[in-house]
């Protein structure tokens, strides 16, 4: 038969005081344990992000150079004109490469610096503060 008042829900069920008190620490323990392993390992810089930096770099290169030589040789091959659109079209190649690699430097370089901005800053509440 469904009850009439939520009042009357038997909510719950009978512990006694010490042992509930022992059972809530044992899973606030747990809980503080696993939130612990979830923690996520602050991220050092290292000279791997380093090297992961230096070969993006080449490797744009290396694209627009190869980006351009076939472009170039596929163009002389219909025009033919053979090493004209190669020798132009590899030199384009090359200044996008280029272009495309300071490109990359600038966002590394504007990241480091908002990074280092961030960590000279004082922090609020702290005893640099006059007042």
């Amino acid at each position: 038969m469904p009850h009439s008042n939520i009042a009357d829900i038997p909510r719950g069920f009978p512990v006694s005081e010490p042992d509930h008190k022992e059972r809530m620490a044992a899973l606030e323990a747990k809980l503080a344990a696993a939130r612990k392993s979830q923690d996520p390992v602050p991220r050092a810089e290292d000279h791997h992000s380093q090297a992961q930096l230096a070969w993006r770099m080449v490797t744009e290169l290396v694209a627009g150079l190869g980006i351009g030589a076939v472009m170039g040789y596929g163009l002389d091959m219909l025009a033919g004109t053979l090493p004209f659109g190669l020798i132009v079209f590899t030199l384009l190649g090359f200044a996008a490469g280029v272009k495309t690699m300071l490109r990359s430097a600038n966002e590394v370089q504007r990241k480091w610096t908002v990074e280092q901005a961030g960590e000279d800053t004082p922090r609020k509440g702290g005893t640099d503060e006059e007042g």
